[in-house]
């Protein structure tokens, strides 16, 4: 008797909140303490800030190239955040889901509900600051955004904080090493089932 082998897909994992949150260094504790899990490198229209490089953290691309894959589908999931676009490569999830790996996607929350629409079975996970003072402290202490920039990121976060509700899990990113911590428990909790 010839026994199938039956194939197992990755998991989706979406980690998605305000702007300055922390899901960046949430991200890459769970890289580094979860194994078999993979980033997907999202594409962006924004600069790179100090110190990010192409391909590492982010595509970045022009105004022309984004245009260009939006209208060849070449998106998952694609949004328009704070004037810059944002978009994940259909073709990079589906490989690496594919191959049986799981996959940390960080993105902002129009594309979480994208992809809550096109991926029912995904994770959605938000991250969630200790109060928005604290979010806005953040914000100013990168250093890489005007004034207006950042009123504009805490007047976003007003309204994604009140979708936080609608995630399978909420993290509180009040102490970096217990949140991460718990995003670790929450992926190994879905591999555990």
């Amino acid at each position: 008797m010839v026994s199938e082998q039956k194939h197992n897909k990755g998991k989706l994992f979406v980690l998605a909140g305000p702007s300055g949150v922390g899901k960046g260094t949430l991200r890459t504790q769970a890289l580094s303490n979860v194994e078999n899990l993979v980033y997907s490198i999202s594409c962006t229209t924004r600069k790179p800030r100090e110190g990010e490089r192409d391909g590492v953290e982010y595509h970045f691309l022009t105004e022309e190239e984004f245009e260009e894959k939006a209208a060849k589908g070449s998106f998952l999931e694609h949004a328009v955040v704070h004037g810059d676009h944002y978009g994940t490569l259909r073709e990079d999830i589906v490989r690496e889901l594919e191959s049986g790996r799981d996959v940390l996607l960080e993105i902002d929350v129009q594309g979480a509900r994208q992809i809550r629409f096109l991926l029912p079975e995904s994770v959605l996970i938000f991250v969630l600051p200790p109060s928005l003072d604290a979010l806005e402290e953040r914000l100013r202490k990168r250093k890489t955004e005007t004034e207006e920039k950042i009123l504009l990121r805490l007047e976003g976060a007003k309204k994604e904080m009140e979708q936080a509700r609608e995630y399978d899990h909420i993290v509180l990113n009040d102490v970096m090493e217990r949140a991460s911590e718990e995003l670790r428990r929450i992926i190994m909790s879905y591999r555990n089932r």
